[in-house]
């Protein structure tokens, strides 16, 4: 289960809410929408995590986190098993960058299956810091090695970010993995 289409980006925007998904990645489309429209995506890998955010939500009690930034998606259009060298992904970068130092979540069927760093970075046979949307590139990684084609890499960075709710919230819908909570407007 993933954030598909714009329905649930739709009623979280028409009810001034917040998007919360667990262990789902949203589609390009979804995310775009999201954007667009000013709704809050909230992606959580540990239930933990996000149970303990939606309690102190409500509570009005949230404080300083660190945030995944979104550098760039990268989809796997081959994979190369190179001797001495592991499982190379043949990849082209969909939109924005994949850099060298950057965090990468493995998505596949919109799920996230693992969570890794990049090892190598190259175009063509020279390593390089970055590259840019619209070009090819090799990936390895520290650790995973089950890649398949048609894998979509999330590049991000983590950033240290300060949420904060003025004023205590309460959920609105739970939907599978995905489930909103309603921000009560500001009084001017």
């Amino acid at each position: 289960m993933c954030i598909r289409d714009r329905s649930d980006v739709m009623l979280a925007s028409a009810s001034n809410a917040i998007i919360v998904g667990f262990n789902v990645r949203p589609e390009p489309t979804a995310a775009i929408n999201a954007e667009r429209d000013g709704v809050e995506l909230r992606l959580y890998r540990v239930i933990y995590q996000a149970i303990e955010e939606i309690e102190a939500a409500m509570k009005g009690m949230l404080s300083p986190k660190f945030k995944d930034v979104e550098l760039g998606r990268v989809e796997c259009r081959q994979v190369y098993k190179i001797t001495n060298v592991g499982t190379v992904a043949g990849c082209y970068v969909l939109n924005g960058k994949v850099t060298r130092n950057a965090n990468i979540r493995i998505v596949r069927d919109g799920i996230i299956i693992a969570e890794d760093k990049i090892s190598t970075l190259k175009r063509f046979k020279d390593d390089v810091k970055e590259v840019a949307s619209g070009y090819e590139c090799g990936i390895t990684f520290e650790r995973f090695n089950d890649i398949k084609e048609a894998d979509i890499f999330e590049a991000y960075i983590v950033e240290l970010s300060l949420i904060h709710i003025s004023e205590p919230t309460r959920p609105l819908y739970i939907s599978y993995a995905v489930f909103c909570l309603k921000k009560k407007k500001k009084k001017k």
